[in-house]
């Protein structure tokens, strides 16, 4: 029952992966970035708990808040209007 939920997990992370490649915008990229980041994140919760290690609780709780604020830095880099001209304008 596990190797399923992380199958369709990572099955999951994949088609997010598409929209990284093919996102219509730098904030859609963003959105897939974080929704793939939150997925791993959810796989080492799961991991943790099955396997009854602590250690990977600890790592995914590192992991969610270097996701955070990595997310919330790339929103403020590419959300500003000017910074969004430009890099539509790079594409």
């Amino acid at each position: 029952m596990l190797e399923l939920i992380i199958f369709l997990i990572l099955l999951s992370a994949t088609i997010s992966f598409y929209r990284v490649i093919k996102g219509p915008s730098v904030l859609d990229r963003i959105a897939a970035v974080s929704a793939i980041g939150i997925m791993m994140l959810i796989i080492l919760v799961i991991m943790g708990v099955f396997f009854s290690r602590e250690i990977y609780l600890d790592v995914a709780l590192v992991y969610g808040l270097l996701l955070f604020i990595d997310i919330l830095v790339m929103a403020k880099y590419f959300g500003s209007p000017k910074k969004r001209r430009e890099s539509e304008s790079d594409s």
